[in-house]
């Protein structure tokens, strides 16, 4: 190789481009995949909008589709775990308000799968919101 200051020149920008091509990677891959907001956003104001303060049915549907869509979106994003639990665990430091979260899916589990569970209103707009925060945190909405 000739000591030619415009190939050193082309050898060291090839090397910076390489080197910040390699951080932007891991970066990349250390936030998980981006996804599709407009699909979450549509998909999360079709749950808003199937709330009825005079149908405690659609209360708990909500919440159910709510859920479904978070796990979706860990899912996406590629977070560990077996289950939602174990996902939203390795989500942890990613959400705002962790226990808000975890309220809010607890009250899923009870619908899934407890008997007569009493929902009201204002604990289903505080799920829902708790829900909407966490795919925010996410970057799904």
């Amino acid at each position: 190789m000739d000591n030619n200051p415009a190939n050193l020149f082309i050898l060291i920008a090839v090397l910076i481009a390489a080197v910040v091509g390699v951080v932007y990677l891991m970066i990349i891959n250390k936030q998980g995949p981006l996804l599709n907001v407009k699909r979450y956003q549509a998909k999360w104001l079709e749950i808003e909008n199937s709330v009825r303060r005079d149908n405690a049915a659609s209360w708990q549907l909500a919440i159910m589709n709510a859920d479904k869509l978070l796990d979706q979106a860990l899912r996406e994003r590629r977070f560990k775990g077996q289950t939602m639990g174990e996902r939203m665990k390795a989500a942890q430091k990613v959400w705002k308000n962790a226990n808000h979260v975890w309220s809010a899916h607890k009250v899923r589990n009870q619908l899934a799968h407890e008997v007569n569970v009493q929902l009201n209103y204002d604990t289903t707009l505080r799920s829902l919101s708790a829900f909407k925060q966490a795919l925010k945190d996410l970057g799904a909405i």
